[in-house]
């Protein structure tokens, strides 16, 4: 990326500057843009009108909130009328958005808005089928475009969500024992090679992650931990405004903590994982023990929504075994949100308050006092919109290159 910005001229560097902070305060004056940029009024100015004559920046009526309280108010004019608010004109690039879960892939096609003007999904069995899986996530793509009528040149690129962690070294899958089917393949390669245009993969959390920080309980705050719990359990981190991965990508894998030594042996090959006790297939399965009657995490659900009061206390119990695995990340790294998504998020404060009385337990008082606990705000759609977020991320670099020199 720093290659891609050395090559751009001054004058592009100027525009990319104007889009890069539009995205990311949407509703920004021209006084907001001279001051986060640091160009002169008159140069925001000559920009803004390019970029509108261009089809690309759009100014509207009020000064809408720019993001940061103060910084959309402007001195009123000697007219009385408001200063415009700028933003980018949603239509002028699309991203997708893919989401692989364990048993389904869904599609969705934003605006620059992070609006879905499509969302489809599909049943499939993805973890032991990834041919067929890619082919079904090809066509599924293809028909969303044509669907909404995004041409080629409005496509920025194809965000990637897949359940198990990505190496982004190699860009294979570390995948055996979680998606065995899947060890050693580079699934962003196979995509690309199907669609003919960029795709970017991360792991299913991280875009969890990325989905609430851009569009849902997340927006505004910097250091957030997102944990998925779903048919398996991953974390998502954001530090400082950022995505963080590690050196290979496999940050966050709170799933795979020890909480319990002589406990069943975890998927991933070690014993006593948070995953062997708190996703919701592993609390369902408890139920169904003490039972004897079937029990699918839907069910489970419903019971909880019921009041049923085995239910309750198997729900409880896994959220005060996932606030002890939090509590040793929020030590470490002292966020100010922990967002719960995931299937299990929807028992809501039946789980969620056990999560945060382990939280001020076992974590430091301090680290624990400073974080608070909610259910993410986008449901089963934070991961799809977090694969879109992935790319729409890089929208202002490529429409500097279609307004051109």
């Amino acid at each position: 990326m720093k290659d891609d910005v050395a090559s751009l001229g001054p004058r592009q560097m100027n525009r990319l500057r104007v889009l890069e902070t539009l995205y990311r305060h949407p509703g920004s004056t021209r006084a907001d843009l001279a001051r986060r940029t640091g160009l002169s009024r008159a140069t925001v100015s000559t920009l803004v009108d390019e970029l509108g004559r261009a089809g690309v920046v759009a100014e509207h009526e009020g000064a809408g909130d720019g993001s940061e309280p103060g910084l959309a108010e402007e001195a009123p004019r000697a007219s009385g009328r408001p200063p415009m608010s700028l933003s980018l004109v949603p239509g002028a690039a699309f991203a997708v958005g893919l989401d692989f879960g364990h048993q389904h892939i869904r599609v969705a096609v934003c605006d620059l808005s992070g609006e879905p003007v499509v969302d489809e999904w599909s049943p499939a069995e993805v973890d032991h089928a990834p041919v067929e899986s890619l082919d079904l996530a090809h066509e599924l793509v293809r028909g969303a475009l044509r669907t909404a009528s995004i041409e080629r040149d409005r496509l920025v690129g194809v965000g990637m969500g897949l359940a198990a962690p990505i190496n982004h070294l190699t860009g294979e899958l570390e995948a055996n024992g979680i998606l065995p089917g899947w060890h050693g393949l580079r699934p962003a390669a196979e995509m690309q090679a199907r669609l003919g245009t960029p795709v970017q993969l991360e792991n299913d959390a991280n875009v969890g992650a990325l989905g609430e920080k851009a569009f849902g309980a997340a927006r505004g705050v910097e250091d957030v931990i997102y944990i998925r719990l779903s048919a398996g359990i991953g974390a998502g981190l954001i530090l400082g405004g950022r995505p963080y991965q590690g050196v290979l990508g496999v940050a966050g894998e709170v799933g795979h903590v020890l909480l319990d030594p002589a406990g069943p042996i975890c998927r991933c090959g070690n014993r006593g994982c948070l995953e062997t006790v708190a996703s919701p297939v592993a609390v369902a399965a408890l139920l169904e023990r003490s039972t004897g009657q079937s029990v699918s995490v839907a069910t489970l659900l419903e019971l909880v929504a019921g009041g049923d009061r085995g239910a309750r206390t198997a729900v409880a119990d896994a959220g005060e075994a996932v606030g002890r695995a939090l509590s040793m990340l929020v030590n470490a790294l002292n966020p100010e949100l922990v967002v719960v998504g995931g299937d299990l998020a929807r028992a809501g404060e039946v789980l969620l308050e056990p999560i945060r009385l382990a939280i001020a337990r076992h974590a430091v008082a301090p680290a624990a006092r400073s974080v608070s606990v909610t259910a993410g705000a986008l449901g089963d759609r934070a991961e799809v919109l977090g694969a879109a977020a992935l790319i729409l991320a890089r929208s202002p670099r490529a429409l500097v290159e279609r307004v051109g020199s």
